[in-house]
C-alpha cells in the first residue's frame, strides 16, 4: 500500500502544480496580454477610422471637381476607358 500512497501523492502534487501554473498563466494573460491586445484593438481601430476619413474627403474632393468640371472629367472618364480597353484585348 506504500506505493499506492506514494503515486497518489505524486499525483496530488502534480495536480496542485497544474492548479498553481494554470492560475500563473491567468495571472499574466490578464495583467499583460490583455492590456498589449486592447491597445492594439484601439490603435487597428484609429487607423481604420482615419483611412476611412481620408478616402471620405477624396471622394468629396473628387466629387466637387466633378461637378465643376464636367466635361473635363467626362473627356477623363473616356481616355482612361480607351486606355483600358487597349489594354486588355
Amino acid at each position: 500500500m506504500a506505493a499506492t500512497d506514494r503515486i497518489n501523492e505524486t499525483a496530488q502534487d502534480a495536480k496542485a502544480q497544474i492548479a498553481q501554473l494554470r492560475q500563473q498563466v491567468e495571472q499574466l494573460m490578464s495583467e499583460r496580454v490583455t492590456p498589449v491586445l486592447a491597445d492594439a484593438a484601439g490603435r487597428a481601430e484609429a487607423a481604420a477610422r482615419q483611412a476611412t476619413d481620408f478616402t471620405r474627403d477624396q471622394a468629396e474632393a473628387l466629387s466637387g471637381r466633378v461637378r465643376d468640371q464636367p466635361i473635363t472629367a467626362v473627356l477623363v472618364a473616356a481616355a482612361a476607358g480607351y486606355l483600358i480597353g487597349r489594354l486588355f484585348r
